[in-house]
């Protein structure tokens, strides 16, 4: 996908009722307050040596940092969060971390956040399974980060 269908996709989910209960959507992944969009998959083969996956790690990380400066024309500058803390508070089985934060920080390491229009619009890499599979992730929500 390029960047105008990714900025496309964000712009749906942001004008889109947050469902009542969680479950898979055509974008992703939603719940009651929040929409993942999985903007883009790579996952690689078990006998990959790491090369595959470190060049498409740069690339998702380059597609992330180019929707970053897309989303900046719109809402200024992003805070980086990171979501380490936000991890091993829920690792811990602690409450006071809600989705869609909590699953994201499992693969998230942090995000380039914006708030605009009393939601919460959230960039970064996942990287799953050793990272084995990677990510360009998409959030939406309603509820305030970690």
């Amino acid at each position: 996908m390029s960047s105008a269908e990714h900025i496309a996709t964000i712009d749906l989910l942001r004008a889109r009722d947050f469902p009542e209960a969680p479950g898979r959507s055509e974008a992703g992944h939603a719940g009651p307050g929040f929409h993942i969009a999985e903007l883009a998959t790579f996952e690689t083969a078990g006998d990959d040596d790491g090369t595959t996956r470190d060049a498409m790690e740069e690339q998702y990380e380059a597609e992330r940092d180019a929707l970053t400066v897309l989303l900046t024309e719109r809402w200024g500058e992003p805070h980086i969060i990171g979501l380490a803390s936000a991890f091993a508070r829920a690792a811990t089985g602690s409450d006071d971390v809600p989705e869609p934060w909590a699953s994201l920080s499992e693969t998230v390491p942090d995000v380039h956040l914006w708030q605009a229009e009393g939601q919460w619009i959230a960039l970064g890499v996942a990287r799953w399974g050793g990272w084995r599979a990677l990510q360009l992730l998409a959030v939406i929500t309603k509820i305030d980060p970690p």
